[in-house]
């Protein structure tokens, strides 16, 4: 049987030396921070777009139901606070993908394809620009969502404790 001597990290028994300047620092637990892809921050942006148009539609329906123009104030408050509701699930999510936790993509690409499917039923009433561009919008979330790097850089947290339930093991 032979052994191997038992290596120390310094003779003095002294913590080892800070690393150079030069290497990157850690700036969260799961190692040094990666720059974001350009696409999630545009992705971003635009879903932080549609929450503040839904905030604003929210605010429309407010001042019609101050002014009395609502015809069916219980249907209006329903949907201001639907509108509220979704914008603020929306915004949670984004900052949930902005922070690389996967959770976030489930809520944005539900939104979208609910999005998608009025646009095009708004098309289908009547062409108009804005429901193109609200059509064009789900389009480029959706499919800058899914490309390679957006899906790396939102997937590498998984591991975090508010990083989803997948990346849990059942023994």
């Amino acid at each position: 049987m032979s052994r191997s001597p038992r290596k120390s990290p310094n003779r003095s028994g002294a913590s080892p030396a800070p690393p150079p300047p030069s290497a990157p620092v850690p700036t969260s637990p799961s190692g040094p921070a990666r720059p974001r892809p350009r696409v999630l921050a545009a992705v971003c942006l635009l879903v932080l777009v549609q929450a503040a148009l839904l905030v604003g539609l929210g605010g429309a329906w407010i001042a019609d139901l101050l002014r009395g123009a609502s015809q069916l104030p219980g249907a209006t408050v329903f949907l201001v606070l639907f509108a509220l509701g979704i914008a603020a699930a929306l915004i949670f999510a984004v900052r949930a993908l902005w922070h690389g936790r996967r959770w976030g993509r489930a809520p944005v690409i539900t939104w979208q394809l609910l999005l998608a499917v009025m646009a095009i039923g708004w098309l289908g009433a009547e062409v108009a620009f804005w429901a193109a561009l609200v059509l064009a919008s789900t389009v480029v979330v959706v499919v800058g969502l899914l490309l390679p790097a957006v899906l790396a850089a939102t997937s590498a947290r998984a591991h975090q404790p508010d990083g989803g339930a997948s990346g849990t093991r059942v023994a």
